[in-house]
């Protein structure tokens, strides 16, 4: 049977109205979602939609738990290292990724995870009140290590469960407890966030390194709001301080971004400095090279260094008292780094 002309006509136009109308329908849609996501806030026990949030979103003000928690002690010798809020120099150790993950060869990775977690439990245990930790919560694929309500994804590496009580043992043997972070390499916050991240200067896509990571626009709002949450959420998990790593643009010149970088990553700086830090909780910054840290409660600390070096850094920092904000992060037991904050491996303790 042949249709005639004049209907094929009708039904193509028909076709074409229902096409313009369901890609109008999912652009609308799509906008809805983006605008909603700005009164998304996440906290320890879920997510939630929270419209009295956005005047503080729209000016700039970053949401978070704020609220001072009671003081912990750091001891470096016979000091107390907080003493009513003041830094004082921090010596004690920490704890990363690889310590706590089964390689990747392991047939039984929960369980192997489990077992090396269960021997850093064990070490915990023996450390004094108030001695500095620092423990990587995170990696740059996005992966969470502990049961966080910020972030879905998981590594299958690493026992969560086994992380959870980990962070529970160095609460109740109440050291001084850092969480360390990448900031603005995350491949999957990117993905699923793509107005976020620094895009290609074809602008067709994200732009991404050679780890196939995505990077984050740091000065845009988003960014530093999701940071914040997790900050927020840090808090609640009974963590002192915040490290955060990868807090720089990607060296390459394949992105698109208007503006003054340095600028910028200063701005993010000071931005989540004067949103996050208390009296009782300080937001610190890995760098590898010369990076002004704003003012209140912030360190900065760098690995990677020699025992030769570590004088000549110091100086470069610019920092009035480096003996206090200066940690170095190195497995070295070189008693030069001892005359600035120090934390070696707790697996070598």
């Amino acid at each position: 049977m042949t249709i005639p002309y004049r209907t094929r006509r009708v039904c193509k136009r028909i076709f074409s109205v229902l096409l313009a109308l369901s890609l109008v329908a999912i652009f609308v849609l799509m906008c809805w979602l983006l605008w909603l996501d700005r009164f998304l806030v996440y906290t320890k026990d879920g997510a939630y939609l929270d419209f009295s949030q956005s005047n503080k979103l729209l000016s700039g003000e970053l949401t978070g738990d704020t609220e001072p928690r009671p003081t912990v002690s750091i001891h470096y010798g016979d000091e107390d290292a907080t003493q009513n809020g003041a830094l004082q120099q921090i010596n004690g150790f920490y704890i990363t990724e690889e310590d706590i993950a089964a390689p990747q060869s392991s047939r039984t990775p929960q369980e192997t995870s489990a077992q090396k977690i269960d021997e850093l439990i064990a070490k915990v245990q023996t450390l004094p009140a108030g001695t500095p930790v620092m423990l990587e919560i995170k990696n740059s694929k996005g992966r969470f290590f502990y049961s966080s309500a910020v972030g879905s994804q998981r590594s299958n590496l690493i026992n969560t469960a086994k992380v959870d009580a980990l962070i529970a043992a160095l609460n109740t043997q109440n050291v001084y407890l850092i969480a360390k972070l990448p900031a603005f390499r995350d491949y999957y916050f990117g993905l699923n966030n793509v107005p976020l991240g620094l895009h290609h200067t074809s602008g067709r896509y994200l732009w991404q390194d050679d780890g196939g990571c995505y990077w984050l626009n740091p000065a845009h709002q988003g960014t530093l709001t999701h940071l914040a949450q997790i900050v927020a959420e840090l808090k609640s998990k009974g963590f002192d301080e915040v490290v955060f790593s990868e807090f720089c643009f990607p060296e390459t010149s394949n992105i698109l971004f208007d503006g003054d970088k340095d600028a910028a990553i200063q701005s993010a700086a000071n931005t989540l400095v004067t949103a996050c830090a208390t009296e009782n909780f300080c937001v610190s910054f890995l760098s590898d090279a010369y990076f002004p840290l704003p003012e209140g409660r912030a360190r900065l600390y760098m690995q990677d260094v020699t025992a030769g070096n570590c004088e000549t850094m110091a100086g470069q920092t610019g920092l009035p008292n480096p003996e206090i904000h200066l940690v170095f992060i190195t497995p070295s037991h070189d008693t030069r780094f001892d005359a600035y904050g120090i934390l070696r491996p707790l697996e070598s303790n």
